[in-house]
């Protein structure tokens, strides 16, 4: 199922190129955590804790256009 992306008032993003750099965006962050995420499998590290860390690092995420 495809995601339906909305803007803050709710309203659905339509445009086909914004929606296209999204999955593209998407799939590269995919690609690069379950590579990260096999590295550091294949280093010993316990399952539960890569995921937790790749937890944080999704949470600390800062919007550089949120507005005070």
């Amino acid at each position: 199922m495809e995601t339906i992306w909305k803007r803050p008032d709710g309203s659905i993003v339509a445009c086909t190129e914004k929606i296209k750099v999204l999955r593209e965006n998407l799939e590269e962050l995919r690609q690069m955590a379950q590579d990260a995420f096999e590295d550091a499998l294949l280093m010993e590290c316990e399952e539960g804790q890569i995921r937790a860390v790749f937890q944080e690092v999704i949470a600390g995420l800062h919007n550089p256009y949120q507005q005070s």
